[in-house]
Parts: structure tokens; sequence; C-alpha cells
């Protein structure tokens, strides 16, 4: 029996993760399920689960989840607290820990999985975005193995050669292509996009997200932080990472060789595929996803993702060329600015403005330790959340105080 610990198991993939194992009850056993404050659905799942341990990050969301399961909570112990869920990462009976807390909320309870050696899923991308030279060190030091969720990235994975690890440069290959399905606004003029809503930008036509990720694919930063990710993973410079957009999302990325040879994976848009992928690998096994049907796909398309339109990627791929502590302030303003966003504060064009703004005022640099990147990720949203309260100016000279909905 392998034993899996869930981190972020409330959100869309912690709930892909659970119903995955619960189809291999005989192969992988629930040792711990951690999250941040959803108190009604963390009580769900630990009735349906009954794992060992069991965390909320907020202190107070864990007093009322004691509360609410009363004698139901027996035989799992309920922790508290960010700490407690770098405790659920390092448990000694846990073979393969599950990163799929969103954000830089993540952060160190990934590290702490690295550094203690397990089979870590990687699906908090925001964890090699912020700290991408410190994590795949701990990664080669600890022997841990890590193994890419994002769809994207285990799809790359999959098309590599055999025995290929992350944090090493794969032999004979030229680029890799990443694609994207373009969001909700793929199709939208530039005008219509300038007065999305939060309920349009969540409405994503491919996959089941949660909101702040929905925003994130809908701005096409998601895309950008994916191939800031996708150069830690695989060692791999800006320029040999390709964004393209795919409107079907069938083909999940593809890597090109030298020899001329592109290699794609395919499968129906469903996260469950590359969970399964890493829970059961070098081996396969079932993941309740639909199997594809090529006829009735009948057709896949490509094309250019639009720069203009999508400020926000390529202010992703200027960050990855620097470097360093630059992609932790992107990455900081862009979680500020979404959530503003979200809550009605700051229009659409407002995200990229916020992030163009703070990534220009952050200081740069290479990172030194960990405390240099939680120095940076707290100055950046100090300055978000500075510049949306008091009203950014953005491209023009026209206030976004007044874009506020």
């Amino acid at each position: 029996m392998i034993g899996v610990v869930v981190l972020g198991s409330t959100g869309s993939i912690g709930e892909s993760t659970l119903d995955v194992l619960a189809r291999h009850p005989d192969r992988f056993q629930l040792i711990a399920l951690g999250a941040n404050r959803n108190v009604g659905k963390l009580a769900e799942q630990i009735r349906r689960f009954r794992p060992a341990y069991a965390a909320l990050a907020d202190e107070r969301a864990a007093r009322e989840l004691a509360e609410q399961l009363g004698t139901a909570a027996r035989g799992t112990r309920l922790l508290a607290g960010v700490g407690a869920l770098t405790e659920l990462a390092t448990l000694p009976e846990a073979d393969c820990v599950m990163a799929a807390i969103v954000g830089a909320a993540g952060l160190q309870s990934t590290l702490a999985a690295a550094r203690s050696g397990k089979r870590l899923l990687l699906a908090n991308k925001e964890s090699l975005v912020m700290s991408g030279p410190l994590l795949m060190d701990a990664v080669r030091v600890s022997g841990a193995t890590l193994l890419p969720i994002d769809s994207e990235h285990n799809a790359i994975f999959q098309c590599l050669p055999a025995g290929s690890r992350a944090g090493e440069t794969p032999k004979g290959v030229r680029r890799i292509l990443l694609t994207a399905s373009g969001g909700p606004f793929r199709d939208w003029q530039a005008d219509a996009i300038a007065a999305a809503t939060p309920e349009a930008a969540c409405a994503h036509p491919n996959w089941v997200m949660g909101r702040k990720i929905s925003v994130d694919s809908a701005t096409l930063m998601n895309k950008g932080l994916e191939l800031i990710e996708a150069c830690f993973l695989f060692a791999l410079t800006p320029d040999r990472v390709e964004i393209v957009v795919h409107p079907q999302s069938i083909i999940h990325s593809l890597v090109e060789y030298l020899d001329g040879s592109l290699l794609a994976q395919l499968g129906s848009p469903d996260m469950r595929t590359p969970i399964a992928c890493a829970l059961s690998w070098p081996e396969r096994m079932p993941s309740g996803v639909e199997f594809l049907d090529l006829v009735k796909t009948s057709r896949l398309d490509f094309r250019a993702p639009d720069p203009q339109k999508f400020r926000c990627l390529a202010l992703a791929q200027s960050a990855a060329r620097a470097g360093g502590l630059t992609p932790v302030a992107l990455n900081a303003a862009n979680e500020v600015a979404v959530h503003a966003f979200l809550e009605r504060r700051l229009n659409f064009p407002g995200i990229a403005a916020v992030i163009e703004e703070v990534v220009t005022r952050c200081p740069a640099g290479a990172i030194g330790g960990l405390e240099d990147v939680l120095a940076a990720d707290a100055e950046a949203r100090r300055l978000a959340s500075e510049r949306i309260d008091g009203g950014l100016r953005g491209a023009g000279g026209r206030s976004l105080e007044g874009a506020r909905a």
C-alpha cells in the first residue's frame, strides 16, 4: 500500500485526486488531507475517507471543523495552522504527497515534501515559479521523485525519453511546445475583453478549475507561469519553450526532437489522467476518464497567442528571461490583482497593469535562500495592494479607479 497525503484536497485537483484514489483502494492508503479554510468540504471528505490526519491552515476554520465533526472525527487527528500543512507533507508514513494548494500558500509545504525525499506530485506551479532553484536543489539533495501534474507538463514528461528526470535537460530535445486553450476570451475583441466580468473570466470552455486559476487562464498568465515552471522542470532556457493556442485542449503539449520528430500526448481534458499517470508511474492504471474518440474530435486547430490582447503572457515571458526574484514579484502581484478582480475592485485590463508596475518597481537579483523569496513576495504584495487601493494609472494615463465594478 502506498501512503498518500493530499494537500489542497478541497480544490479541483484535490477532488480529482481523491476520485482516482477511491478507484484503487487495494493500492493506495489515504494518510492525510490538508486545505486552507473550506470547512464544509473537508468535513465531508473526512467522513468519507477517514484519514489518519487532517489539517486546515486557517486556525479559526480548524476550530469550526472540530466542532462540526464532533465524534465523527474519531480516528482522525485534526491539526491547525500553516505549519500543520508542512507537518502533513513530512509524515513518515506518507510515500507520496500531492501538492495542490493554489498560489504562494503552497510553497513551504511543497518544499518540505521535497526535502523529505517524498514522491512529490506537483500541481502547485507557483512553488517552482517563486523558488525554482531551491525546490530543484531540494529534490536533488534528498533524492525525491518530482512528477508534474499540470496537464501540459505531465504531457511533456510522458513524451520525453525513458529515464528522463526532473531538473535534467532531456537528450535530443530541440524545444517543447506548451498548448493553451486560449481561455474564454480567445475569440473576443479587445474592447469586449476590457469590460469582462469575473463570471465571464471563470467560465472556462474546456476545463473545470478554481476561480483563481480560471482567471489566470483567461489572461494567459497561467501559460506564462507554466513556461517558467517548464524551464525548471526540464532544465531549458525560455527560448526553447513555445506557447501555442489549441482551442480543443486535446493535445496537452508536445516535444520536438532534433531529428524533426514531434511527439504529442493526447487525451480528454480531465485532470484525472495526469494524476493517475503520476500516482502509478512508471506503470499505468485506470483513471475514470472518458477515452478519446478521434473521429468525434474530427479536427485539431492551432494558432499563435495574441500578445496585444493578452499582456500577462508577455510579462511572464519577460520574467522568465530575467529569472531570479523577478518571477516572485510577478506571481505575487498576479495573485493580489486577480483577487481584486474577483472582488470587482479592479477591471480585467488592470490585472496586467498592476503586475507590470509592481515588477518594474520590485528589486531584481538572484535567490540566495527562502528568506529572499518570502521578502520579495511580501514586498510585491504590498506594492500591488497599495496600487490597487490607491488607483493605479495604466497605459495612456487612464486611471483604473473608475474601472472598479
